[in-house]
């Protein structure tokens, strides 16, 4: 009899069913033994209070193309991972418990960053894991590629799409915010495929003369509209030499929703032109993934269940140089994959006339 446990954490995307289901599928056709599936609900709380439910194939029969994830998801923060709960519980201690009370072989858990923080510590505390990419921010360290990020790109391109009929129709700057409070890679992307004029990232702050140089350049050229593509975590260059707390402190007291709406302020001061934001937000991680998605991720579930029926545990199942790799677990934890300014994609996004507005 084998044993597997199974559980997603943290903000959901497309895929997770997807890359499940390639686990399940290769583990269920390769597997000699007998197979039991546990599914932890709702991320690490579900392996902390012991709230699973016994699955089979059947469940996961047609989720192939179901976006979100069947076992439900919630954030659990790394940095209070140690800490007792309400009750006093020691949270660290539970997940334990519960694992070995199950009698579990292994501990299959779907996540990003915070995930595989957490994902690394119950290794180190002796138990089997094995971890699969997942976040539509493509910034996992470790890995070219995670599940979510090419349906996320899909959906922000489509958005800005649409933007652009209606910006050129009226002669009007759009200010389209994505997601991406740390790293740049969903706006870049979605930013080159969608055709904006101005891309701005975190990994590359902004000044503020530079996207009204841009702006007023298309005006005089006679593009009556400028498209720019802004990622939530994207910074000034004032902003930029700001101690952490002073930003934080700066956030607090902001009349602004979010950077998207100031720097359309700004624009619209300083030009006269009428400026429009368009937040798609949560859209963002929804609905069904993308073919690529669906291969990818089954891909990755495969090479899982290939690992959990060698015995290989400790692992981050990755992507490198078209290749799916294994990755010790230990050398993904804590670390967090930049978008390099100086990346070749950059300088030919810079080579097309688009702006990073530095």
């Amino acid at each position: 009899m084998k044993r597997i446990g199974m559980l997603t954490s943290g903000g959901d995307c497309q895929a997770l069913n997807a890359a499940m289901r390639g686990v399940v599928k290769s583990l269920y056709n390769n597997c000699k033994d007998d197979l039991e599936i546990y599914g932890f609900l709702n991320g690490y709380k579900g392996l902390i209070y012991g709230d699973f439910k016994m699955l089979t194939g059947r469940d996961f029969s047609g989720i192939l193309t179901i976006g979100g994830t069947i076992l439900g998801s919630s954030r659990t923060p790394f940095k209070t991972i140690k800490e007792p709960d309400e009750n006093g519980l020691d949270k660290v201690e539970a997940m334990k418990q519960n694992y070995y009370k199950l009698k579990l072989d292994c501990l299959v858990i779907l996540g990003g960053n915070g995930t595989h923080k957490t994902a690394n510590l119950l290794r180190q505390e002796g138990l089997n894991v094995i971890t699969l990419p997942k976040t539509i921010d493509n910034d996992l360290y470790g890995t070219d590629m995670t599940f979510g990020f090419q349906s996320a790109v899909d959906l922000a391109t489509s958005v800005i799409d649409c933007i652009h009929t209606t910006a050129a129709s009226h002669g009007r700057i759009f200010v389209v915010e994505v997601m991406g409070h740390k790293v740049g890679y969903l706006t870049l992307n979605a930013g080159m495929a969608g055709g904006a004029d101005i891309i701005l990232i975190p990994e590359i702050p902004y000044d503020m003369d530079k996207i009204i140089e841009k702006v007023e350049q298309r005006m005089e050229t006679g593009n009556r509209f400028t498209i720019i593509a802004v990622a939530e975590g994207a910074i000034s260059k004032e902003d930029a030499k700001l101690s952490k707390k002073e930003y934080q402190k700066k956030l607090a007291n902001s009349t602004y929703p979010s950077v998207s709406y100031e720097v359309a302020d700004q624009i619209q001061k300083r030009t006269g032109h009428e400026v429009r934001v368009t937040v798609p937000g949560h859209m963002q991680r929804g609905g069904s993934p993308c073919p690529y998605d669906r291969v990818f991720a089954s891909r990755l579930g495969a090479e899982a269940g290939k690992l959990i029926l060698e015995g290989e545990y400790g692992f981050m199942v990755g992507y490198k140089n078209r290749e799916i790799v294994k990755v010790p677990l230990e050398d993904v934890a804590g670390k967090l994959k930049m978008l390099d300014p100086d990346a070749t994609i950059i300088q030919e996004a810079k080579m097309l006339g688009i702006s990073f507005g530095d």
